[in-house]
C-alpha cells in the first residue's frame, strides 16, 4: 500500500486572511463523551446528504456505500443530492445560511469554501468525534491538515478537524494506447518529448489534447501541470498559501504562456471553453484527443469505456533523466457535517462508515484513489494500477502541490475566468495574470 503522506504537512504553512461570512455564533464543541454511537436510539432519521460525485465510478461508489449504510443502520435513510462540482460550489454557501440545510455535505478545501462556511459558524468541527471514532489517525497527516481549519476561519491547514475526504487525488496525464501507436509513439519520458508528440497528432489531423473548459475550474489543472515544469514545488506552495511571489512573477506568467502556445497552435480543441467538463470521457473515450489531462476522478469512466486502451502516467520531467516535477493534488473534497444539522451523531457515523477500510475497498472497486488504507481491495484494470502507482509516487516523493484556487476566497473563479479569456486569445498571459494576481493582492491585504 502506498507510504503515508507525511511529506505533504510541510506544505502547510499557516496563512491568515479574512473570509466572507456573517458573525453567526460558532458550533459548541461537544465532550467526547456525550457523542453517541448507537445510531438505532435516534429512531426514524432521514439523512440528507450534498455530493459531487457524478460521474459513473464516483456515483457508483456512492450509491453503494449509501446501500450498505442503510444496510448497517435500517433505521437511517439517506437523502443524497448530487450536484456538478459547479453546481455545488455555487449553491453550497447559500444553502447552509437556510432554515433546512443538509446535513453532510462535501465542502471544498481552502478560503473559497470551507475556511469560508468555518467563519460563518456553518459546518460542525469533528474533534469530539475524532477522538470517538480516530479520523485522524485513519488519514496520511497531510489529508487530515488540508481539511483542517482554525475556528475563525483565517488559517487552513491548522485548527479543528471539519471534513473527512474518501479519496486522493493527483493531476497526471491520460493516453490512448492505440492512437499513440498509430502515431508510432510510446509514452513520453519527458515534457519535451511530450510536446513534441501534440505537434505531431496535431499535423496528423488528432486532436493533442481533449480539454473541455466551460466551468473554468478545468484549466487551473492545464496551468497546474504547467507550472510544475517552470516552478518548484516550494514556490508553488508559498504563492498559494500567501507566503510569497507573485501570481505575475516571470515562471508564472511563463506557464501562462505555454498554455496559450497550445491553444494557438491547436493543441486544444477550438471549442474548448464551450465544453462541459464532465463531458470528457464520453469524448476522449470516443477518439477525440491522444491525452487527456486530469485526476483520478476520470478513472473509472475511461475504463469501462476504453478498457486496455487508456492509461494514466504523472507529468515528466523537462528532460528524461531529470526529477520528477510537481503536480497539483492531494485529498479529493471531504465529507462535512452542517452545523444546523438535527442529528450531528447519525452524520458523524456516517462520515465514520463512509471512510472505513471497508468503503476504501468500495472506492477501489469502483475505480477510485481511496484516502485511506483498504480492507483488502487492489485496482484491477492497468488504468487503476497506474493512478495508484502515481498517486503513490507523488506521495513518496513529495510533489503534490495544493490546488491553486485554494489561494483566495475567489481564485476559483478569478484564475479560471482569466485562463478562459487567454486561451480564447481575449487576454495576453501577462493581462491574465496580472487579473488573477489583484485578486490576490486585494485577499492578502485583508489578513
Amino acid at each position: 500500500m502506498r507510504k503515508p503522506i507525511v511529506t505533504i504537512a510541510t506544505m502547510l504553512i499557516a496563512v491568515s486572511a479574512c473570509a466572507p461570512g456573517s458573525n453567526n455564533p460558532k458550533p459548541e464543541q461537544k465532550p467526547p463523551s456525550a457523542v453517541e454511537t448507537d445510531i438505532a436510539k435516534a429512531g426514524p432519521v432521514t439523512l440528507t446528504v450534498w455530493d459531487q460525485e457524478v460521474l459513473g465510478g464516483q456515483n457508483e461508489q456512492m450509491q453503494k456505500l449509501n446501500a450498505a449504510f442503510h444496510a448497517k443502520y435500517p433505521n437511517v435513510t439517506i437523502k443524497r443530492v448530487s450536484r456538478s462540482f459547479s453546481d455545488l460550489e455555487k449553491t453550497l454557501r447559500l444553502a447552509l445560511s437556510g432554515d433546512n440545510p443538509p446535513d453532510v455535505v462535501e465542502a471544498n478545501q481552502g478560503y473559497g469554501i470551507m475556511a469560508a462556511l468555518v467563519k460563518a459558524g456553518a459546518l460542525t468541527p469533528l474533534d469530539a468525534y475524532d477522538k470517538v471514532y480516530g479520523f485522524r489517525n485513519r488519514f496520511p497527516a497531510g489529508v487530515s491538515q488540508l481539511n483542517s481549519v482554525t475556528s475563525d476561519g483565517k488559517t487552513i491547514g491548522s485548527g479543528s478537524l471539519y471534513g473527512v475526504s474518501m479519496t486522493g487525488e493527483a493531476v497526471g496525464i491520460y493516453y490512448n494506447t492505440d492512437k499513440l501507436a498509430k502515431l508510432g509513439l510510446q509514452p513520453p519520458t519527458s515534457f519535451s518529448q511530450f510536446e513534441q508528440d501534440l505537434a505531431l497528432a496535431k499535423s496528423k489531423g488528432e486532436t493533442p489534447i481533449y480539454f473541455a473548459n466551460l466551468e473554468k475550474f478545468p484549466a487551473i489543472h492545464e496551468l497546474g501541470v504547467l507550472l510544475g515544469q517552470t516552478s518548484d514545488k516550494g514556490t508553488l506552495r508559498n504563492l498559494v498559501f500567501g507566503q510569497g511571489g507573485a501570481w505575475t512573477d516571470p515562471p508564472v506568467v511563463q506557464a501562462a504562456q505555454k498554455l496559450a502556445g497550445w491553444a494557438k497552435n491547436g493543441y486544444l480543441p477550438r471549442t474548448a471553453n464551450a465544453g462541459k467538463y464532465n463531458d470528457s470521457p464520453s469524448a476522449f473515450a470516443k477518439g477525440d484527443g491522444v491525452f487527456l489531462i486530469g485526476g483520478p476522478w476520470f478513472a473509472a469512466d475511461l475504463q469501462k469505456k476504453m478498457g486496455d486502451k487508456v492509461r494514466f502516467m504523472l507529468p515528466p520531467p523537462p528532460q528524461a533523466g531529470q526529477a520528477q516535477p510537481s503536480t497539483l493534488g492531494g485529498p479529493g473534497l471531504p465529507l462535512a457535517i452542517t452545523a444546523k444539522s438535527k442529528h450531528p451523531d447519525v452524520a458523524a457515523a456516517y462520515l465514520n462508515f463512509m471512510t472505513s477500510p471497508q468503503a476504501m475497498d468500495v472506492v477501489v472497486q469502483t475505480g477510485g484513489l481511496p484516502s485511506a488504507k483498504p480492507a483488502s481491495a487492489t485496482p484491477s484494470s492497468p488504468v487503476g494500477r497506474d493512478v495508484f502507482e502515481a498517486y503513490r509516487t507523488a506521495s513518496d516523493k513529495d510533489l503534490l502541490v495544493p490546488y491553486l484556487d485554494y489561494s483566495t476566497t475567489t481564485f476559483l473563479d478569478t484564475l479560471g475566468g482569466a485562463l478562459q479569456e487567454i486561451i480564447a486569445g481575449r487576454k495576453t498571459p501577462q493581462q491574465g495574470m496580472a487579473i488573477a494576481q489583484r485578486d490576490y493582492s486585494d485577499f492578502l491585504a485583508k489578513k
